[in-house]
């Protein structure tokens, strides 16, 4: 295990972002959370968003300087590539690049597009990454609390010889200074990001809820009981793993809980489960994953909107909202607004 960097603000010039003009490209989580802190940070920032759009309109109503995408880049110093990740070498090609200048720093908080070649700089551009470990809604919540979330930077061509203090001076300006910044590579972090996503944090956790829901429900238990045991309660859980670890959550939970776990866990997820979670990330490896990513979300979506579909219609997902819409404790002051954020 190599050592761990972990870089603070005391480690950082935290001036050297302000003289750069900085364009943030998107108006969505990240765009949001990123763009209105760097704003905070006394950073020059302008946001590149279809002009009529409504992310543009948002964006506006936070008092933000809109100009088009095309005009944006070539304001910047900075350009940060904040749109989702199926799109972006599509906008990239028509407004972004025809419109780039030796010197630049293009800029990405996910690395898919760069390491799976379907977004190409050009030469005598630099090639950053700051990534923040959380949504964008929770890097300003947490910016606006005085603290921040952890970031990730990385430099995959650095033409001006200081692209590395570039993303550690943006990381802090963004609230990641106050937490701790990691060193990594376009590679690392998008193969471990999927990899993640895909067998834990979301598609491993989405349906682990959903089959155990469905598990007592299809046994004639109560489908609220049922939410309460194995989705509500999740968060309680991962509070305290978060804080202190695996450790401090047996140490928290009851004896009963911390033997059922050892007994009982390694039955759910066995040795095909950690088998099927390598097949998943070779698929990951090679580019197989982003390859079927792409050619779904070009073509149309169809199955992916179905796939989405079929989850908002889950019954878990309607005891879950009634339960929620009448319940005091954790239903308030909601990160997200949808039609501001």
């Amino acid at each position: 295990m190599s050592d761990l960097k972990i870089y603070m603000d005391k480690d950082i010039d935290t001036e050297l972002i302000k003289p750069k003009k900085i364009a943030i490209i998107g108006f969505g989580s990240q765009g949001y959370g990123q763009g209105l802190n760097l704003v905070d940070s006394g950073c020059d920032v302008v946001f590149g968003l279809r002009e009529n759009g409504a992310s543009a309109q948002k964006a506006r109503d936070y008092g933000l300087k809109v100009m088009s995408i095309e005009d944006a880049v070539k304001y910047a110093d900075i350009v940060q590539i904040l749109i989702p990740d199926e799109v972006q070498a599509k906008v990239y090609k028509e407004q972004i690049e025809p419109n780039l200048r030796k010197g630049q720093y293009l800029m990405f908080s996910h690395g898919f597009n760069i390491h799976y070649g379907y977004i190409k700089a050009p030469e005598g551009v630099n090639v950053i990454m700051v990534a923040p470990k959380a949504p964008g809604h929770t890097v300003r919540s947490e910016y606006v609390k005085g603290m921040g979330v952890p970031s990730l930077i990385a430099v995959e061509k650095d033409i001006t010889g200081d692209s590395k203090e570039t993303a550690l001076s943006y990381a802090s300006a963004i609230g990641s200074g106050r937490t701790g910044i990691i060193e990594t590579s376009f590679r690392e972090e998008t193969e471990t990001d999927l990899f993640g996503e895909q067998t834990v944090l979301c598609g491993g956790v989405d349906y682990l809820i959903k089959n155990a829901f469905e598990t007592l429900v299809e046994a004639g238990y109560s489908p609220y009981m049922a939410y309460f045991e194995v989705c509500h309660e999740l968060k309680l859980i991962v509070d305290l793993i978060y804080q202190g670890g695996i450790e401090d959550m047996h140490y928290s939970v009851s004896n009963n809980a911390e033997y059922g776990d050892y007994t009982s866990g390694s039955k759910i997820i066995d040795a095909d489960v950690k088998k099927k979670m390598k097949e998943v990330l070779s698929k990951i490896q090679d580019g197989s994953y982003a390859k079927e990513f792409m050619t779904e979300m070009t073509s149309g979506g169809k199955h992916f909107n179905e796939l989405r579909d079929k989850s908002k219609g889950h019954l878990i997902e309607k005891v879950g909202s009634e339960i929620r819409s009448s319940f005091a404790w954790g239903n308030k002051d909601k990160l997200i607004d949808k039609a501001k954020n």
